[in-house]
């Protein structure tokens, strides 16, 4: 398995509170985790580099190669709610932390099974030939406000998150991962501007390094408002 992750600014943040760590884990398991930050100065930052070093750490140094589907679920559930505890006992001692949080996406790929963990709005897609399915499910909502011009303006609301309460409970899901077919990790710098059928059309007809750079160079051409981070593992 190949892996290539890349992440970028964009135009408008002045920090990248993006964190992403994808490697292999063994032979032929690849783990990748990527982390989209929130809170003011610099606490998104912090919050997304204590969860994923403590996700990628956790789970690379506890899983064991004979490992069964529920042992990986429990491990990589486990994981995610260790950070959850780093990242808010952080946020409780340092009164400039305060409310700082994280999304998280996960992927470990082992034998032709990927098994995925998240919490917030990162994302997770397979693209299977000529098809490309999301397998996360938003932990968001859209909130409709008036702003200072009298305009209703839609704005997206996370509504779980990494480190923000005591206890989490992240989604899990597995699926069989045919030959050939790929996985994209993203933060919403780019599902936000850079829908399903552009996705696929990028990854089907590009080799992954640069399929990975044509999808951040999408969203940018669409304004770069957010930091944008992507992950594309496959054979």
């Amino acid at each position: 398995m190949n892996i290539v992750a890349k992440t970028d600014i964009g135009f408008v943040r002045n920090e990248n509170q993006d964190r992403v760590r994808a490697e292999k884990i063994g032979n032929d398991v690849v783990l990748a985790v990527l982390c989209d930050g929130m809170g003011g100065h610099n606490a998104g930052s912090d919050a997304s580099e204590l969860a994923v070093n403590t996700i990628f750490e956790r789970i690379s140094l506890g899983f064991k190669a004979d490992y069964d589907c529920n042992k990986i679920r429990n491990l990589l559930v486990s994981a995610v709610c260790a950070a959850n505890a780093v990242v808010f006992d952080a946020s409780q001692k340092d009164e400039s932390k305060s409310g700082m949080g994280t999304t998280c996406v996960l992927v470990l790929v082992k034998e032709g099974k990927a098994y995925f963990v998240n919490v917030g709005d990162s994302r997770a897609y397979i693209i299977d030939g000529a098809n490309i399915s999301q397998v996360t499910a938003d932990h968001s909502m859209t909130s409709v406000y008036l702003d200072e011009k009298l305009k209703f303006v839609e704005r997206k609301f996370i509504t779980k998150a990494v480190g923000i309460e005591p206890k989490i409970e992240p989604d899990y899901f597995e699926f069989e991962i045919k030959q050939g077919a790929k996985i994209l990790l993203c933060s919403d710098g780019l599902s936000n501007y850079c829908g399903e059928n552009e996705m696929l059309e990028i990854i089907s007809s590009q080799g992954m390094d640069d399929a990975v750079s044509s999808l951040i160079d999408f969203a940018l051409k669409k304004g770069g408002n957010d930091n944008i981070t992507v992950v594309l593992i496959g054979d």
